[in-house]
């Protein structure tokens, strides 16, 4: 190997490209630009401010903090149904007006006051709900019209009513507490924010309404479509901002005991920015209330730093502005370009280096050589199935397999031209295998393990298994679940094939050839599934051994097949049992002289071969090509192999014209016959095999002989 080969080798291989592709597709990711935000704003003030950490900084702060973040709440669940709500600081100062005129012009207690300050928000945002919600109106210029209207309102009743409330001589000793008193420590108006915002966190995340409420801001058409009532829930969006900012309103009047020009005034500029800031989209439907609270802290920690740092109103409003027109730029190019980004980084190629082996040319002396034997084979419902991957017979001598349809066929014995639909599963059924009991396993791809009783009725055995705990890529779920046989003591053995790609990406695995595959164990009498191999090169087929001792999987882009023990002194061994083959191994199953038969996927290629060297133009290709113009493994082209315990190929059967079977995924024995199953197939095959055991069978091999 050249010293530059070499140091590609190292770079792809220890270098964790694919780290990055897994990071962008998470969730949690659109949290830290805010977080990052947030931290340097604390830590950028703490530093520049003497006593910014001090407790009379901080009680002060989360004064202002409980009636900043209500408001921000509310606007937080507009915008999370697909609208905006630029009225809220009107809102907020007629709340407070409501509040302080109860107490101070009518005397009236305290929970008037603050049912008087949620009525005038709830009804303000009822009207900005009945004419977005309900007449579809714009909902930018009618909440900036209903501002206008309702910031005039307040503005003529402080300038009739002010002298009023300024020189009145009630003193309400339960107003001033929510004010200025606490509870352990912390400011009321804090306590009643946070009390709040859990409840509408619970509210959006966990009731059908809050899920109304996202559905509705991802998609109005589509939650329309599905039966979700959206004009409804639009207009229930903005009656919670507008008891939001009312109830904001009542804590600030109770704060500053009166109401002035200034109240409210800008507040919902302040508020959407820290919406936009803390993660909320402009689009609708993704963001939390924890977000929209993460950019409250942001906002009002900056505007009071730059304050306390000397800086002008001006200026403050000017600092905001510019941070509102990033964050939307940021939302805006991020939300249309996140799908393009991820298709550029997503797929990391890594070097692997395949070495020579036997070849599998027609007429040479390799045991690999293929023949034609497979033309031979006879049709089993030819067009009457679609992408039979696995094939599998009963003690009947009936016939399943599943399609990509979601269904397992059957087609009954003896002659097998009668076809019915035996179970309805979803998904793509792929690898099989009946337990003692007469049900049938079956590994479904994107879903999980699933098991089908003699009764027909079908039940999920497993989605998931132990997760990796320092695993960046969520490998609980099950993406690939390929092939399963199952041990003399019930344990079904089956194989995940990646973790980074689901089953109709599996070309994608291949041309990224990272070892993410595993051996996992579901075991019944706990009902867990366990992880028992990892970095696995696309673990595929699965086969109880003829001792019933070890498990035989084999491992597709690796060409290889080996042995795991599960009983006996080795257990827990893995010990290679053919390597270098010249094509892709696919499903293994018993055959009844003590050997096994092999699929070949495909066969590998001089050009594919080179390419796995060559990590650098596998990553270019996928980055600038289309995929139909990529390089992929051969696929068009395989066959089957019979080996036995020790590895050594006994014969080699295929398709050279590729008329019946051109590509195998699986292959069954059963009573002297071969039947024969492919991905991309529209038949099941079944070819005579002279000399073979008439009495033979695969699940009897298991469950009824000695």
């Amino acid at each position: 190997m050249s010293m530059s080969e070499t140091l590609v080798r190292l770079r792809y291989t220890y270098v964790p490209d694919h780290l990055l592709g897994e990071v962008l597709t998470k969730r949690w990711t659109d949290n830290a630009v805010p977080v990052f935000a947030l931290v340097s704003v604390i830590v950028g003030f703490g530093s520049l401010i003497p006593d910014f950490f001090t407790i009379r900084s901080g009680i002060d702060a989360l004064r202002q903090l409980g009636e900043f973040a209500l408001v921000v709440t509310g606007l937080t669940i507009v915008m999370l149904g697909g609208g905006i709500d630029l009225a809220v600081g009107a809102i907020f100062a007629l709340g407070a007006f409501s509040a302080v005129s109860v107490i101070y012009i009518l005397g009236g207690p305290v929970w008037l006051a603050a049912l008087s300050a949620v009525a005038v928000g709830a009804l303000a945002g009822s009207i900005n709900g009945v004419l977005v919600g309900y007449m579809r109106m714009r909902a930018f210029l009618t909440t900036i019209v209903t501002f206008l209207i309702l910031r005039a309102v307040y503005d003529i009743l402080t300038v009739r009513f002010a002298n009023l409330i300024q020189t009145s001589d009630v003193d309400n000793a339960s107003f001033n507490f929510i004010g200025d008193g606490t509870i352990a420590g912390l400011p009321m108006s804090f306590v009643v924010a946070a009390v709040f915002a859990i409840a509408a966190h619970v509210f959006i995340s966990r009731s059908r309404w809050g899920w109304h409420i996202q559905s509705v801001g991802g998609s109005r058409r589509s939650a329309h479509n599905i039966g979700i009532p959206v004009r409804r829930t639009v207009f229930f969006t903005y009656v919670i901002s507008g008891v939001c900012a009312g109830l904001g309103g009542f804590l600030i009047g109770a704060r500053l005991g009166g109401v002035g020009p200034g109240t409210g005034a800008g507040l919902e500029i302040s508020a959407l920015t820290a919406a936009v800031v803390g993660g909320i989209s402009l689009g609708g439907g993704r963001g939390s209330v924890a977000k929209g609270l993460m950019g409250a802290v942001i906002i009002l920690t900056l505007t009071n730093g730059l304050i306390r740092l000397g800086f002008a109103s001006g200026s403050t409003q000017m600092v905001l502005g510019i941070l509102l027109a990033l964050a939307v730029m940021l939302d805006v190019r991020w939300l249309k370009n996140r799908d393009k980004v991820l298709s550029k980084v997503y797929v990391a190629p890594v070097y692997s280096q395949m070495a020579d082996g036997d070849t599998a040319l027609p007429s040479s002396d390799s045991p690999y050589a293929l023949d034609n034997r497979l033309a031979a084979a006879d049709p089993i419902g030819l067009g009457q199935v679609e992408g039979p991957e696995d094939v599998i017979l009963d003690l009947e001598d009936n016939l399943y397999t599943g399609t990509r349809h979601g269904e397992i066929v059957r087609f009954l014995a003896p002659d097998h031209k009668v076809r019915e639909v035996y179970a309805h599963i979803g998904g793509f059924p792929l690898g099989m295998a009946f337990d003692r009991d007469g049900s049938l396993k079956v590994c479904v791809g994107g879903m999980g393990l699933y098991s089908v009783a003699p009764d027909r009725s079908v039940t999920r055995l497993s989605a998931e298994t132990n997760r990796s705990l320092f695993s960046i890529v969520d490998d609980a779920r099950l993406r690939d679940p390929n092939d399963c046989d199952i041990a003399v003591d019930g344990r079904i053995f089956f194989t995940d094939s990646t973790t980074r790609y689901d089953a109709h990406d599996w070309a994608l695995d291949s041309v990224e050839s990272r070892p993410t595959g595993r051996l996992l164990c579901y075991d019944p009498k706990t009902g867990k599934t366990r992880t028992v191999l990892r970095n696995l090169c696309y673990s595929n087929g699965v086969c109880l051994a003829h001792d019933g001792q070890s498990i035989l999987f084999a491992e597709s882009w690796a060409c290889r097949v080996q042995r795991y023990w599960i009983s006996g002194p080795k257990t827990g061994v893995v010990e290679p049992v053919i390597a270098d083959m010249p094509g892709y191994p696919d499903n293994i199953n018993r055959a009844s002289d003590g050997t096994y038969w092999m699929a070949f996927l495909g066969m590998r290629t001089p050009s594919y071969d080179l390419a796995l060297r060559m990590p650098d133009v596998r990553r270019r290709m996928t980055r600038k090509l289309p995929q139909d113009d990529w390089l992929f493994p051969n696929v068009n082209t395989g066959g089957v192999v019979r080996f036995d315990d020790n590895g050594e190929i006994v014969e080699t059967l295929g398709d050279l014209g590729g008329s019946s079977h051109p590509m195998v995924t699986s292959m069954r024995e059963h009573k002297g016959r071969l039947f024969i199953g492919g991905i991309l197939n529209n038949r099941v095959g079944c070819l005579t095999l002279p000399g073979r055991d008439r009495n033979w069978t695969g699940p009897g091999s298991y469950w009824t002989e000695k």
